[in-house]
């Protein structure tokens, strides 16, 4: 699996768009459908949500853990495990952090994406995914 960050997410940091150690965040899955783009910034811009028993349209909560390593001077925002159970879909190949603000979708802001490598199908298992991490150098 491979992890990217998208464009606009230092920038939100960096602004205060983003407060990691406050904000609600969430993780939703897409089709192979969706073509990533890290020019995406709003979760209006994340096309082909998946849909199917055991998921909820805009995904569900992650939490958020903020460390500090002055040892080797860097912040790592770390976003935990996304676990869902009993999942009845077909062709999930993404998985979209993104700040949550709780109106519309296009005020939400982007923060990663996990690839999957390949189209995965469920049929009653659970999918657990925790691999996301962004570090930001002093």
């Amino acid at each position: 699996m491979a992890s990217y960050l998208f464009d606009s997410f230092d920038y939100d940091a960096a602004t205060g768009a983003i407060d990691a150690d406050n904000d609600t965040f969430y993780a939703l899955l897409t089709t192979s459908s969706y073509t990533p783009d890290r020019a995406h910034s709003k979760r209006n811009q994340i096309t082909n949500e998946v849909s199917g028993t055991g998921y909820t349209a805009g995904g569900m909560a992650v939490p958020v853990t903020v460390t500090k390593d002055t040892t080797l001077h860097r912040t790592t925002v770390t976003f935990g495990t996304a676990t869902w159970a009993a999942l009845t879909l077909t062709a999930v190949r993404y998985l979209v952090y993104y700040k949550r603000r709780g109106g519309a979708s296009s005020a939400d802001e982007l923060v990663g994406f996990v690839d999957f490598s390949t189209d995965r199908s469920f049929a009653g298992d659970s999918l657990s995914v925790s691999q996301s991490v962004a570090r930001f150098q002093k």
